[in-house]
């Protein structure tokens, strides 16, 4: 068995040392921007309500599902430029493009909304493949993809209309969403270039604005390369009513579908009544790296997946 795990880690260095390359050059890239790299808590008190997220407990608290929370705390003290590479834990979630323990590359921009968090995402992605292959153009999965700006846009509703026959912004099925956008909407996507999915009806807004002048529209998007989501990204909501609401609404389905009981993070909510009109994403940095190194699994991007630890 040793030396089953030596011979692996002997093959992944190439990888390995991919990847902390990647790192390195997307610090570089935040920090030329002026953006400053903080860190928060990896255990934290309290946590985002997410019926589709299980969390691991940790003696009464919680181990991060994202740093969000502490991030948008900072943004109401003047951190007007902030990113960080943290450590997070979902239950359940193992396969080919998940590790219970995973890494998020989360930013914020005081003054930006959902449109220029995507922005930032095609720059940064752009420029690691340059750095990297001094090009724009990356090999993944026998395919080339050309990762050249600007990347196609498509509204959930023009895609879902096209690729499943029906527009989720026209009622509220999350579940019928999540299974035609993977099984239907995703493999209509050009293979060659990344796919940016904007629009997201309201009931997924998660912690996204609304569409000014369309209730049924978040300012939500995503960014889907390579067959993998990479990036989710909002115009953050400031409304501490909205957010509440929608926060007890989650709570009530944890409830009853995990009997498990979550309290809501007061110290977030107080935060949320003082954030800053400002823009927001999550980056799989592991999904990043499997990208840039043409890697099948995110076993081939980990020295240690959760199976072998």
């Amino acid at each position: 068995m040793f030396e089953d795990e030596r011979q692996r880690l002997i093959r992944l260095k190439h990888s390995l040392e991919l990847r902390a390359n990647i790192y390195n050059l997307t610090r570089n890239f935040f920090r030329e921007q002026g953006f400053l790299e903080i860190e928060t808590p990896v255990r934290m008190s309290a946590i985002i309500p997410e019926a589709h997220i299980i969390p691991f407990e940790s003696e009464g608290w919680f181990l991060s599902t994202s740093p969000e929370l502490y991030m948008k705390r900072l943004l109401t003290a003047g951190y007007d430029r902030i990113f960080q590479v943290s450590r997070c834990f979902r239950k359940g979630e193992r396969g080919r493009w998940h590790n219970p323990e995973f890494t998020l590359l989360e930013w914020y921009r005081v003054g930006g909304d959902c449109v220029q968090m995507i922005r930032d995402t095609g720059q940064l992605v752009t420029s690691l493949a340059r750095s990297l292959f001094n090009s724009e153009t990356v090999r993944y999965g026998g395919r080339d993809i050309d990762l050249g700006l600007p990347w196609p846009e498509t509204s959930v509703r023009d895609a879902f209309t096209a690729s499943a026959g029906w527009d989720p912004t026209a009622g509220q099925e999350p579940a019928r969403f999540d299974t035609d956008l993977v099984t239907k909407v995703m493999p209509g996507f050009d293979p060659a270039r990344p796919a940016v999915l904007t629009g997201y009806p309201a009931y997924l807004a998660s912690l996204s604005r609304l569409m000014p002048g369309d209730s049924r529209v978040a300012e939500r998007s995503e960014v889907f390369v390579g067959g993998m989501e990479l990036a989710n990204a909002y115009t953050e909501l400031n409304d501490i009513e909205e957010q509440e609401k929608r926060f007890r609404l989650e709570i009530d389905q944890i409830r009853r579908e995990r009997g498990a009981k979550l309290e809501l993070p007061r110290r977030f909510l107080e935060a949320v009544s003082r954030l800053p009109d400002c823009g927001g994403i999550a980056l799989g940095m592991d999904r990043l790296a499997m990208l840039l190194c043409d890697a099948g699994s995110i076993d081939e991007v980990l020295a240690f997946p959760s199976d072998l630890a």
